[in-house]
C-alpha cells in the first residue's frame, strides 16, 4: 500500500506502507525513521522556518517546526527517539533569477533549516539528494527505510 503526502503535510505509518511525495521543487521532503520499530514519517514542507507570530496548527508547512512535530508524533506512536534517523530530498532552485542565488534560494534555505534542526535534535542525517534545478518525486519505504528519489529531466532513480 502507498499513501500520498501532500504539501504542508506529514504522515506517520508503519511497515509495509510506502509514503510518497510528488512534485517536490523548492519544497523539502524529510523522512524520519526508527528502523527497529519499522515506523516512520514523511513530511512535505514548504518553507524553512515558522515565523514567531504564525498561529499554531500550520507546523507541517515549515521545515523547523514540522520536524519537531514529526518527532513528537513518532514518539507518541511508539518510536524510540534515540533510534531515529533522517533523510532529505528536494530543495531545488526551480526559478533561478539574477536576484536569487543557489545559496539563498528557498530550496537551499529549506535544506539548511533541516540540517540545523536535525543537528539540534541529535538525529543523524543519513542521506540527502537536494539542490539543483529539477523537480523530484520521492517514495519512502517503511519496510526497509529506503527513500527512492525520481528526478525530473533525468532517466532513472536515486536511492538514499
Amino acid at each position: 500500500m502507498s499513501e500520498r503526502v501532500s504539501i504542508a503535510q506529514a504522515r506517520i505509518d508503519r511497515a509495509p506502507e510506502v509514503l510518497k511525495a510528488y512534485g517536490l521543487g523548492s519544497c523539502l521532503a524529510v523522512s524520519l525513521y526508527d528502523p527497529e520499530a519499522g515506523i516512520g514519517s514523511l513530511g512535505h514542507m514548504l518553507l524553512p522556518c515558522r515565523p514567531e507570530k504564525t498561529p499554531l496548527g500550520s507546523e507541517s508547512k515549515y521545515v523547523d517546526t514540522g520536524i519537531y512535530q514529526m518527532v513528537d508524533e513518532l514518539v507518541r506512536a511508539g518510536a524510540n527517539r534515540e533510534r531515529l534517523v533522517a533523510k532529505i530530498t528536494g530543495g531545488a532552485n526551480m526559478f533561478e533569477t539574477v536576484y536569487q542565488t543557489l545559496i539563498n534560494s528557498i530550496g537551499a534555505r529549506n535544506a539548511r533549516s533541516a540540517r540545523v534542526t536535525l543537528a539540534e535534535l541529535g538525529i543523524p542525517l543519513l542521506g540527502e539528494e537536494v539542490g539543483g534545478n529539477r523537480g523530484r518525486t520521492v517514495e519512502f519505504d517503511l519496510a526497509s527505510g529506503n527513500m527512492m528519489v525520481y528526478c525530473a529531466r533525468e532517466v532513472g532513480q536515486i536511492s538514499i
